[in-house]
């Protein structure tokens, strides 16, 4: 048996924790900008991420709301996704804070920072992965804005690559699930794409 939920009869929220809870495991985009003056830097997760485009390599998330991370954005037209490993999962929690507008995350939660090399928000030093992206546009969608960003630059910590590649075991990502639940990534497994020329049935029959 199923049970049938309808968003037309259910409030916001209530299909929101859904909608969360269902659509899982979410990648966490750890995201630092820079106000237009230069003062204050913002950082806060974001796990509604993922790739848009390849060719050009582009990333997106969404705003649920008009935050201190969209407004730096729509202002500077620039970011870094900060990649969000186990290792720091509760500062990333901590960067979650509704800090008041104009209070520096690294600074309030005492993250190390370093320069980008292509644009001006700040990259956390602890990540292992920095994707410094510069705006290729926005949708405006009900209570949300979906940030399209164009990867113009990727740093990557040696201490996670595996022949020059990254390697999941070493990143160890986190995620997000549903309510105030996290994960970590687990079991890993393999299975490679099957070609047509190479297709022997449905995995059932075989």
């Amino acid at each position: 048996m199923r049970i049938d939920f309808d968003p037309a009869e259910m409030s916001r929220n209530e299909f929101y924790k859904l909608l969360t809870a269902t659509v899982v495991p979410r990648p966490i985009a750890w995201i630092s900008t820079i106000s237009p003056d230069c003062a204050s830097t913002n950082l806060a997760p974001h796990s509604f991420f993922t790739i848009a485009s390849v060719a050009p390599p582009v990333v997106q998330f969404s705003s649920v709301g008009r935050k201190d991370t969209l407004r730096n954005i729509e202002a500077t037209g620039q970011f870094v996704v900060n990649f969000a490993s186990e290792s720091l999962f509760e500062q990333i929690n901590d960067t979650g804070t509704d800090f008041p507008h104009g209070v520096s995350e690294f600074e309030a939660v005492g993250i190390e920072s370093e320069p980008s090399l292509r644009v001006k928000p700040l990259r956390v030093a602890a990540s292992p992965v920095a994707l410094e992206c510069e705006v290729h546009t926005t949708v405006g969608i009900g209570d949300s804005t979906i940030v399209f960003g164009r990867v113009v630059h990727a740093v990557v910590s040696d201490d996670v690559l595996a022949d020059g590649h990254p390697e999941v075991t070493k990143l160890k990502p986190l995620s997000r699930l549903g309510k105030d639940e996290w994960a970590t990534l687990g079991e890993v497994r393999e299975l490679p794409r099957i070609r047509h020329a190479d297709w022997r049935g449905p995995a059932s029959d075989r």
